[in-house]
C-alpha cells in the first residue's frame, strides 16, 4: 500500500516513546511530515502554531487526555481529521471518542495496514 503524503503534516499525540516510534516508522514510507506531541496541551498548541493535516490522538495522556484535547482542537479546527488511538478497546471508548469529536478510531496494537487505510479516508494521494 504505497502512499505519497509528502505535502501532509501529521501530529502523533502519544506519551509513550515506543508507540510514537512505531507510528513514525509506519508513516515513513508515506513521506508525511510527522510532529510528536506528548501531552494534550502540547497537541493543542501545535495545532495552533502549525498547518496540521491530521492528528493521531492517543486517548490516555498526561495533563489533558486525548478526548479533552480533541474537544478543544475541534472548537477552532472543526474540519481537522482526528483519529483516536487507544489500548482501551472497549465499545464505550469508541463511543466516547466519537462524541468528543474524533473522526475515526483505531485500537492498539495498531496494525500498519489498518492505520494507513483509516488515514486514506481523509487523505487522497
Amino acid at each position: 500500500m504505497s502512499k505519497n503524503w509528502e505535502n501532509k503534516v501529521v501530529v502523533i499525540a502519544e506519551d509513550e516513546q515506543i508507540n510514537y516510534l512505531f507510528l513514525k516508522a509506519v508513516l515513513k514510507p508515506t513521506k508525511a511530515r510527522v510532529i510528536w506531541t506528548k501531552t494534550g496541551r502540547e497537541t493543542i498548541d501545535v495545532c495552533h502554531s502549525e498547518k496540521v493535516d491530521m492528528v493521531l490522538m492517543d486517548i490516555k495522556m498526561p495533563d489533558l487526555n486525548g478526548l479533552e484535547a480533541t474537544v478543544e482542537i475541534k472548537k477552532t479546527y472543526p474540519e481537522l481529521p482526528i483519529i483516536a488511538q487507544t489500548a482501551y478497546a472497549m465499545e464505550e471508548d469508541e463511543e466516547a471518542s466519537m462524541k468528543a469529536g474524533c473522526d475515526d478510531y483505531i485500537s492498539k496494537p495498531i496494525r500498519p495496514e489498518v492505520l494507513l487505510t483509516v488515514m486514506s479516508k481523509f487523505f487522497t494521494d
